[in-house]
């Protein structure tokens, strides 16, 4: 029975990705093995703005494929930079979960009253990504806004203790790992106000573009529509010329003729319908006409 090595992060909601790749192989008869790898994001625990590089969380998975050791990465691909690594392809995308954000929110933080998101004024709200802080400053400046780091668990255990008052996390990260959150409000938040990361709910699979037995495997996980959008998302996303810390906010739906891509950058929402390569080239061109007015 042939061998397929998946490389992975070990943190909870990584581990659940790979193990889903992994029932996903069972009926192609091959016996599936986990290798675990440690990367910079899980090492240091400096705020992102601060870290060196690009691809925190998902250098070590893809050099561990490149170097012969595994033959597969699984990835969140919000997480991939939007450059490819030479010797690898994505070779499927799955079907995407739900790529909105969700605050989260300790009972007493919460306010039905209060503009845009309903959490009390002045609270502190936890995330680490500049996009999200950058969306939140926008939606409301009165917020004090804190760096959050660690995996999905570790980051609700730190709203329960009372860190934060609130704090912003993928929906699909929460829905994959089932978290009991009855004790916290919870509201998703629709990507019309709150625009997510560029391939927020999908996985990426990588395997070396050699390989095309794991190639051929692997092609039977490929989503079309989930792929169409996301390479959308990242298509905007590679034009900027940014990675997974760049403060850019895309949402691009499957439509029958083409795709329907919103984005957010700069403090501003943008939209544009028809072929990907259209929507990527009509919004970029916006923001860049934008930029240049701000900078005269």
């Amino acid at each position: 029975m042939p061998k397929i090595r998946i490389a992975t992060r070990g943190s909870a909601l990584a581990l659940w990705q790979a193990n889903w790749v992994r029932v996903q192989l069972e009926p192609y008869q091959v016996e599936v093995e986990l290798k675990i790898i440690e990367t910079q994001g899980d090492r240091e625990s400096a705020a992102f703005r601060n870290m060196l590089g690009q691809g925190f969380f998902t250098k070590a998975v893809q050099e561990a494929v490149l170097e012969g050791n595994a033959d597969i990465a699984v990835h969140s691909l919000k997480d991939l930079p939007s450059a490819l690594t030479p010797g690898l392809t994505i070779a499927a995308i799955p079907e995407r979960e739900d790529a909105r954000e969700v605050l989260l929110m300790l009972p007493k933080a919460f306010d039905a009253s209060a503009p845009n998101l309903p959490v009390r004024l002045g609270a502190t709200v936890g995330t680490s990504a500049v996009r999200r802080q950058a969306q939140l400053n926008t939606l409301r400046p009165d917020l004090e806004l804190r760096e959050l780091r660690g995996n999905v668990p570790t980051r609700v255990d730190k709203l329960r203790r009372g860190d934060y008052a609130a704090i912003v996390l993928a929906a699909a990260g929460l829905k994959r790992l089932n978290l009991d959150l009855s004790d916290l409000k919870v509201l998703t938040l629709e990507s019309e106000v709150f625009v997510p990361a560029p391939g927020q709910g999908a996985l990426a699979l990588e395997c070396r573009s050699d390989d095309a037995q794991t190639l051929s495997l692997l092609g039977a996980l490929d989503h079309v529509e989930a792929r169409e959008a996301v390479q959308t998302e990242r298509g905007l996303m590679a034009r900027l010329e940014g990675g997974c810390q760049l403060a850019l906010g895309a949402s691009a739906t499957h439509l029958g003729s083409g795709v329907s891509l919103l984005a957010w950058y700069g403090g501003r929402f943008y939209k544009a319908h028809g072929s990907s390569e259209t929507v990527i080239a009509q919004i970029y061109g916006e923001i860049m006409r934008e930029q240049m007015l701000v900078k005269s």
